[in-house]
């Protein structure tokens, strides 16, 4: 096939249907034609010529066919993440829809890294669904890196984290509000609560740690933090992203894990876990809001990120004041906070 050069309106002249979209994305979830087909009632040969006809008339092959199945090249995976993109948005205009017809406000989709998921999502919430009850609102918790294309492929309406350096910035809104503190957690019974002394990176490279996978920001963080103190790397590792695997691992056993302090602070008082005494406190690079500049919120959203920006400029000024004391007590790093720091 020879490639051609896309006038404007290409999908006009390509004939582009709904049904060429849904059939990425089916493709895009099974890597199979016949159970792609299958999913959208149709049959192979009908989504063969499809996708056939489809190619011939772009020029392109938009997927590779082998025995194990069909991949998406690279043209492939771009119109596969703008299919998606477009329907959710035909799926979201549904749903506005369908809210506005029942007086409802309209369906939020957000996305947050750990720490203001406590922080600052949960008050905000409460607060939400009490001043607009029919306002929905999801919210996941992901890394950076996930939240971002989330946000690129329409699925969320903005998120709280990072913008990954391989994302261009030029494509988003991004408000900066609040740094992340971190800290190691164990077991309230863990054997290096006994030493009575604040710990150093020395005294935790040989046990068992729950970490995130490598180039991970909380796992390229807790690496600094060894070389620049000269310890051995963490050599015991179990890689999980997901922080009830590793609440789970540290409170059955010895191994030690890094959270953010304000998620840490909430499990703490339960007795599950208790935040380690190390002898310095340490964080990662702030965090913020960002959302596409392309793509207006919807009135819903903005209602949701004003109170977002709401409840950061608050804890912002909370952080302002004097900062708790850290005092040890009974081979335990309890921590005195103001009433409300929490």
């Amino acid at each position: 096939m020879t490639p051609q050069r896309f006038p404007p309106n290409w999908f006009q002249k390509a004939r582009l249907k709904l049904r060429h979209l849904q059939l990425f994305a089916a493709l895009d979830e099974h890597r199979n034609l016949h159970r792609a087909a299958a999913s959208l009632n149709m049959s192979q040969p009908a989504a063969s010529k499809l996708l056939g006809d489809l190619e011939e008339t772009l020029g392109i092959e938009l997927f590779d066919r082998h025995g194990r199945g069909i991949e998406p090249n690279w043209y492939g995976s771009l119109m596969i993440r703008h299919a998606r993109m477009i329907l959710s948005e035909l799926q979201e205009t549904g749903e506005e829809l369908n809210d506005l017809l029942a007086g409802h406000s309209g369906r939020v989709s957000i996305g947050t890294v750990m720490a203001p998921a406590v922080e600052l999502m949960v008050p905000v919430i409460s607060s939400l669904t009490r001043e607009h009850p029919n306002l929905k609102i999801a919210v996941a918790v992901e890394t950076s890196d996930v939240l971002a294309d989330r946000v690129r492929q329409g699925v969320m309406d903005f998120a709280i984290g990072r913008l990954p350096s391989h994302f261009d910035p030029t494509a988003f809104e991004y408000q900066e509000i609040s740094s992340e503190e971190l800290c190691f957690i164990c077991r309230e019974g863990n054997p290096l609560l006994r030493l009575g002394r604040p710990l150093t990176a020395a005294d935790l490279s040989d046990v068992t740690w729950i970490l995130q996978p490598v180039g991970t920001l909380l796992r390229d963080r807790v690496e600094a933090l060894f070389r620049a103190e000269g310890a051995r790397l963490p050599h015991r590792v179990i890689e999980s992203a997901s922080p009830v695997i590793s609440m789970a691992m540290v409170a059955e056993t010895d191994s030690v894990t890094v959270f953010a302090r304000a998620l840490a602070q909430v499990f703490s008082p339960s007795g599950c876990c208790a935040l380690m005494p190390f002898h310095k406190r340490f964080s990662v690079e702030p965090y913020g809001i960002f959302w596409l500049k392309d793509r207006p919120l919807s009135p819903g959203a903005r209602t949701v990120l004003s109170a977002v920006r709401a409840a950061s400029e608050r804890k912002m000024r909370q952080k302002a004041a004097p900062p708790p004391t850290a005092v040890m007590a009974d081979n335990e790093m309890h921590i005195d906070l103001p009433n409300n720091h929490i």
